[in-house]
């Protein structure tokens, strides 16, 4: 049977269009088109991240090149950089922020049967914020410093699927510790956060959930020490007490023992110093599952590097929200495929051979599938000799 859908139909193909259409349905343009369709937008946005286009023009012309396929790939409509650029300044973005929702918890039930590891069997998240800088000259809405403009993403990922399970936007200015109000926190999970996220108030609301946390301590904490630990300083852990804080207002906020635990990283020669409301696992697998915490900085450093999220293709606040959902959409999507085609080659390289073929008519195993061009080696017989010549 001849295929008739395109890669990046397949990839689409990871979103139902009736889930799209209930997202969309949502947030209505005031003013809509018949020329590009919420679908054709989106699908287009998607197209411009998985083969990094360089700007509006840069979509149109490689779209009308290949106009005969576009039907097959899901855009029906036409694609125009002036009905773009209209779309992405009026379109609401929340649209798209409410589909990269939906695809995240569809490739956290795909991934739901990843074997943990023997040592950290228990679900393990890391909480932090990445700025996506901008021109101030060209963005002056997104002024974050007297000398540059940002936009911050804050993600919460999970670290045995490397999935995101939540995200949000917002200016540059705004404190990521307000995000810790946003997620929703699962019981018997463990969250790995920076330094930047202490507030005990805040810490308080993980621990009554029934959740643990694992957090960088600040240098000026005022604490005193109820009890200490016998520790094997051969292992690196240096001290490993059980304290309260001593600052009232901090003790107002949080009034329960917290652990602090002292940890020399032989690799690095830094010493690091963790609170935590777990005093059930050892001092080394503490520091161990901080450790971990640095997958959502090679997270960060991944979509920045292979996808379209250094230059913009609106100037407009919307569509710069727009393009960054569309980015985490892209992502999803791409990991949505690799799991339901049980694709062995990583995410990158999946990204990449994608990037290359979106447009063309070919099942997605088969751009992996592995070709033995070798041929096997047989005997050839003995040719009768012709006499006479």
């Amino acid at each position: 049977m001849k295929l008739r859908r395109t890669v990046l139909a397949q990839i689409l193909g990871g979103l139902a269009v009736v889930e799209f259409a209930r997202c969309a349905a949502r947030y209505p343009m005031r003013r809509g088109t018949s020329a590009i369709s919420a679908f054709d937008h989106f699908a287009t946005m998607v197209f411009a991240q998985l083969t990094y286009r360089e700007s509006l023009r840069d979509i149109e012309a490689c779209l009308e090149a290949r106009r005969q396929l576009l039907y097959h790939s899901g855009i029906r409509g036409k694609v125009k950089r002036c009905n773009l650029a209209y779309a992405n300044t009026r379109r609401d973005w929340h649209a798209f922020a409410e589909v990269a929702a939906v695809l995240m918890r569809r490739a956290q039930r795909l991934y739901a049967d990843q074997p943990s590891e023997p040592d950290l069997p228990f679900a393990l998240f890391a909480l932090d914020a990445t700025l996506i800088e901008l021109s101030l000259a060209l963005f002056p809405w997104a002024r974050w410093q007297s000398s540059h403009a940002a936009v911050k993403l804050n993600v919460l990922l999970d670290l045995r699927t490397d999935i995101p399970v939540f995200a949000s936007l917002h200016e540059g200015s705004r404190h990521e510790v307000a995000s810790l109000d946003e997620i929703r926190i699962q019981p018997d999970s463990f969250y790995v956060i920076d330094r930047g996220y202490m507030d005990f108030q805040r810490l308080h609301r993980l621990h009554a959930a029934k959740a643990f946390f694992v957090i960088r301590s600040k240098c000026n904490l005022r604490f005193y020490v109820v009890e200490s630990r016998k520790v094997d300083k051969a292992s690196g852990v240096r001290c490993d007490q059980t304290i309260r804080l001593n600052f009232r207002k901090s003790r107002e906020h949080y009034p329960e023992i917290l652990r602090r635990i002292r940890y020399f990283d032989s690799e690095s020669g830094l010493s690091l110093v963790f609170l935590t409301n777990a005093f059930h696992l050892p001092a080394l697998t503490i520091a161990e599952i901080y450790r971990r915490r640095w997958q959502i900085e090679l997270f960060f450093r991944w979509i920045k590097q292979h996808l379209r999220l250094r230059g913009f293709f609106s100037n407009d606040p919307n569509g710069v929200r727009v393009q960054v959902w569309t980015a985490i959409c892209a992502y999803l999507l791409v990991a949505i495929a690799k799991k339901e085609n049980a694709l062995p080659q990583s995410l990158h390289q999946v990204l990449q051979v994608v990037s290359l073929s979106c447009l063309e008519k070919v099942p997605l195993v088969e751009l992996f599938a592995k070709h033995d061009t070798m041929n096997e080696p047989f005997d050839i017989p003995i040719q009768l000799e012709i006499n006479g010549f």
